[in-house]
């Protein structure tokens, strides 16, 4: 997958110690994109910045940042700053999940599907809007879910903090669309990563949607192919997003087939 767009450019990916992060940093590298790599694990970090420097002759440079502890985000972001001088691309890919049944769920986990999914997605991204405004130039892609369309069972909070990261993304996207900065919303499927062995860890979800899985490798070589275009949004695959057209139609019939499916034995 070539994207002559991305060489030279200063790329910044959230979550990006594994899954569709790690695949879309070594997409960028191999398109000649420069990379900052953010993720909790500094050691899976190492790991990735060692596959990259091993194949491609682009600058890479990680760091430990947990999102959710949204005091430590301007400083991480300062240091980003005076590594790669401008930001051209953010990636904001960090994302937690917990699939319980609302009577289950647990209200920290509650709280830390929004401090991740939303409040630091929205720190991170308050920390590069106005230099990419000042330079008319640049690009935010947030990974939001197909689940922030359609809701299914046991994915309540989940679906609702993805909702937030599409309000947010449409309403940035229309504040900044004089300003020749780029707004992207990208909603995926279920994805074959070990997200699910936090998110589900009865595997009862999985269950159910293990056949509609996407692989990493695919969502990142979609998501890198539109970097430096004016693309809205990335749904993967389409069938499921025109079942989120067919749920504004039909609601009741949408969720009496969901729910016949999440619930069947």
């Amino acid at each position: 997958m070539k994207n002559p767009r991305l060489k030279g450019k200063n790329v910044v990916i959230t979550g990006a110690s594994g899954g569709i992060g790690e695949q879309m940093a070594l997409l960028c590298a191999a398109n000649g994109a420069n990379l900052y790599l953010l993720a909790r694990s500094l050691d899976k970090l190492e790991a990735v910045k060692e596959k990259i420097q091993a194949q491609f002759p682009v600058e890479c440079f990680i760091a430990s940042l947990d999102v959710s502890e949204h005091d430590s985000i301007p400083e991480a972001f300062l240091a980003i700053y005076e590594k790669m001088g401008q930001v051209d691309v953010l990636v904001n890919n960090a994302g937690f999940g917990v699939f319980d049944e609302v009577a289950e769920a647990k209200f920290e986990d509650i709280a830390g599907m929004f401090n991740v999914n939303v409040l630091g997605l929205i720190a991170c991204t308050k920390q590069v809007v106005p230099d990419m405004i000042s330079r008319h130039s640049g690009h935010i892609i947030n990974v939001a879910s197909q689940a922030g369309k359609i809701a299914t069972p046991k994915s309540s909070v989940y679906s609702a903090s993805k909702h937030a990261v599409l309000g947010f993304t449409n309403s940035m996207r229309m504040e900044l669309s004089l300003s020749g900065v780029y707004v992207t919303a990208v909603n995926p499927g279920p994805i074959a990563t070990n997200f699910f062995n936090i998110a589900d860890e009865s595997g009862s979800y999985v269950k159910n949607v293990e056949k509609f899985m996407l692989t990493p490798e695919y969502v990142a070589e979609k998501v890198v192919s539109i970097m430096f275009t004016n693309t809205r949004e990335v749904n993967l695959p389409r069938w499921m997003n025109a079942g989120s057209t067919l749920y504004t139609l039909f609601p009741r019939l949408i969720e009496r087939l969901g729910k016949n499916a999440f619930f069947k034995k």
